[in-house]
């Protein structure tokens, strides 16, 4: 399976949205009520899935749900095996992301150079 060919696009989507929900679904309460998936990038070989996660929160709330989700791992590949018929289920490796907020301060300070208040 080649990296960006329609079954490997469908597969990241596939997991997305299953890790999404069972996100939602998490009773750590650790992991921060804002938390999202921006995108999935499972490998080729379906042996390994890096998941970029955007918290939308503080330095603290990131660094908990860092925490809960890395003691999650097991769990939520177990659920994306019941839920997912994959050859094999991907091991996941949660890498915060932080574009959402990056691009939230941007605006802000392009807000602010044209004299607009919020």
């Amino acid at each position: 399976m080649r990296k960006n060919s329609v079954k490997n696009i469908r597969i990241n989507n596939e997991v997305m949205r299953e890790l999404s929900e069972i996100i939602r679904e998490s009773k750590d309460p650790r992991i921060h009520p804002f938390t999202s998936i921006v995108t999935v990038d499972v490998a080729t070989d379906l042996k390994t899935c890096k998941v970029y996660v955007s918290v939308l929160g503080t330095d603290e709330d990131r660094q908990k749900t860092k925490e809960g989700l890395k003691s999650a791992e097991g769990f939520m590949r177990r659920e994306l095996a019941h839920r997912l018929n994959l050859r094999n289920t991907p091991e996941l490796k949660f890498i915060m992301d932080t574009s959402i907020e990056d691009a939230m301060e941007m605006m802000k300070k392009i807000d602010e150079v044209n004299g607009i208040e919020h």
